[in-house]
């Protein structure tokens, strides 16, 4: 499988993510469903803490791609949904995202500032797609 990030000249350089990524010869793509800061037990881990609700939402995205055959390096597509979102939110997602996923390339990526999410206390939610070969 060939992947392909690919960051416009004409646009402005991103940091954090990747304008676009090109997968040639996926032999799979994985649709993972919006992950949340809930842990295994259905608890809301880290009640008003973006941080700690972010690592654990990109811990379950990690596991749920495990559980798929795939690996953070596969996915090709994230987006994040921060409930009442500000800049300074931006930092703990950040931080939360160093400390989970691997410090590769980035891949293709929106964050959306959002009024709420399904439940009442979550601030975080990622979805991704992955590709394999």
């Amino acid at each position: 499988m060939k992947k392909e990030l690919i960051n416009a000249p004409g646009l402005a350089q991103p940091r954090g993510y990747t304008h676009a990524v090109s997968v040639e010869g996926a032999r799979r793509l994985i649709f993972v469903s919006g992950q949340v800061g809930i842990d295994q037990q259905g608890a809301i881990v880290g009640q008003g803490d973006l941080k700690a609700q972010a690592t654990q939402a990109l811990r379950n995205l990690v596991t749920a791609l495990a559980a798929a055959g795939a690996t953070p390096d596969d996915i090709v597509k994230m987006n994040i949904y921060i409930v009442n979102y500000s800049q300074a939110d931006y930092r703990a997602y950040r931080d939360a995202r160093a400390e989970v996923l691997p410090q590769g390339d980035p891949p293709a990526s929106t964050l959306i500032g959002v009024t709420s999410l399904a439940a009442e206390g979550l601030m975080i939610e990622i979805e991704a797609v992955a590709a394999i070969a």
